[in-house]
C-alpha cells in the first residue's frame, strides 16, 4: 500500500467540489463492501465515472491497526478524485482517520446510511440519522482539524418516515460545513421497496449545498431520469455499475472491451481470484445464457477463467 500511496503525493489532486460546480451531473461510483476497491475504481474511471468512493472502513480499526490500513486502503496517482468512506461514532476517531488519508484522498464521507444489523448495533451507519448533533460534532471536528480547505467532508444518509426530520438533519449538517449530502431514498426498514425520489427532490429544494441521489439506478437512462425527477447534482450508482462498469459511458450492457480491460487491470493489481471472478460474474450476467453461467460461475482458478474467456469471447 505505502509504495502506491507515496506516488500519490506527487500528483495534483482534483477537487471534487469543482465537479459539482461544473454544470454537469456528477457520475459517482458508490462505496461497496469488497467491490469498490482500487482495481474496480480504475476500471469505471475509464468509462466516464467522475468520482469514486472506497468501500466503508471502520474508522476505529483503521486508526488503531496498521494491518487494517494496509488491507482496507490502497490507492495510486490515477485514483482521483477519491472519497474515503468511514463508519464512525466518535468525533476524534473520525478526525484521526481523516488525517491519515488526507494526503492521499480528496475527501472523506461519513456513513449514516448503512442499515446492516451489525453496524446499527455498534452505533454506526443509519442509526446516526437519529443523532443529528453527533453528526454535526463529527463534521465540525474534521473541518477544524484538517488544514486543507479543499478536502471535502460529506455524509451519506437514508431518509426518515417523517421527511421533516431528514430535512432538519440535512440543514444542521449544512450549517456545520458539510460539502455535499448523498441521499439513499429509502428508510432504514426499506430494502427492495421503490425509492422515494420525491423525497430526494424535497431535500434538494431545501438545501444550498449539492445533493447526490442514490438508489436503484441501473442504466444511464435511469441516471438521467432520476436527475430530472430530483434535480440532484450527482448520481451515485452501486449494483448498476457492478453489472455494467461501462454504464456511465452509455453502454446498455458490458462491452467485451470492458471485460478485457477488467482482466488486464485485475491481473496488474494482483486482485484476489474470488474478487476477480465475482466481478466477471456480475459483468457477464446479462450477456451469458443460463447454461454458460452454470459453467462459468463454478470455475475455480484464474487460468480457468482466462481460458474460458479466450475460448468463448476471444478475450
Amino acid at each position: 500500500m505505502i509504495g502506491d500511496i507515496v506516488e500519490t503525493k506527487q500528483c495534483q489532486l482534483k477537487d471534487p467540489m469543482d465537479l459539482f460546480h461544473s454544470g454537469q451531473v456528477v457520475k459517482i461510483c458508490a462505496p461497496m463492501v469488497r467491490y469498490s476497491k482500487l482495481a474496480f475504481r480504475t476500471l469505471v474511471r475509464k468509462y466516464s465515472c467522475d468520482l469514486c468512493y472506497t468501500p466503508m472502513i471502520v474508522a476505529a480499526d483503521f486508526v488503531r491497526s496498521t494491518k487494517a490500513r494496509d488491507s482496507e486502503f490502497t490507492t495510486n496517482k490515477g485514483d482521483h478524485p477519491l472519497i474515503v468512506q468511514f463508519a464512525a461514532k466518535e468525533a476524534q476517531v473520525l478526525c484521526d482517520a481523516a488525517r491519515i488519508v488526507c494526503p492521499f484522498a480528496d475527501g472523506i464521507d461519513l456513513n449514516c446510511g448503512c442499515p446492516q444489523r451489525w453496524a446499527m448495533a455498534e452505533g454506526y451507519g443509519a442509526c446516526l440519522i437519529n443523532k443529528p448533533e453527533l453528526i454535526q460534532d463529527m463534521v465540525r471536528h474534521v473541518r477544524n482539524q484538517i488544514e486543507n480547505p479543499r478536502f471535502s467532508v460529506s455524509i451519506k444518509i437514508r431518509i426518515h418516515g417523517d421527511l421533516k426530520r431528514t430535512v432538519d438533519l440535512c440543514r444542521k449538517a449544512e450549517a456545520t460545513g458539510v460539502s455535499w449530502i448523498t441521499v439513499h431514498g429509502r428508510s432504514v426498514e426499506e430494502r427492495h421497496q421503490p425509492v422515494h425520489y420525491d423525497a430526494i427532490k424535497i431535500i434538494k429544494q431545501s438545501m444550498s449545498i449539492p445533493i447526490v441521489a442514490n438508489g436503484d439506478i441501473k442504466t444511464l437512462k435511469d441516471a438521467e431520469n432520476v436527475h430530472h425527477l430530483t434535480g440532484a447534482d450527482g448520481i451515485m450508482v452501486a449494483r448498476g455499475l457492478l453489472a455494467n462498469p461501462a454504464m456511465f459511458a452509455g453502454y446498455e450492457e458490458t462491452p467485451l472491451k470492458c471485460i478485457q480491460d477488467w482482466v488486464d487491470i485485475a491481473l496488474e493489481h494482483g486482485t484476489p481470484f474470488t474478487c476477480f471472478h465475482h466481478h466477471l460474474m456480475y459483468m457477464m450476467e446479462r450477456i451469458t445464457s443460463k447454461q454458460e453461467k452454470k459453467v462459468f460461475n463454478v470455475l475455480s482458478s484464474t487460468s480457468a477463467v482466462l481460458d474460458y474467456l479466450n475460448d468463448h469471447y476471444g478475450v
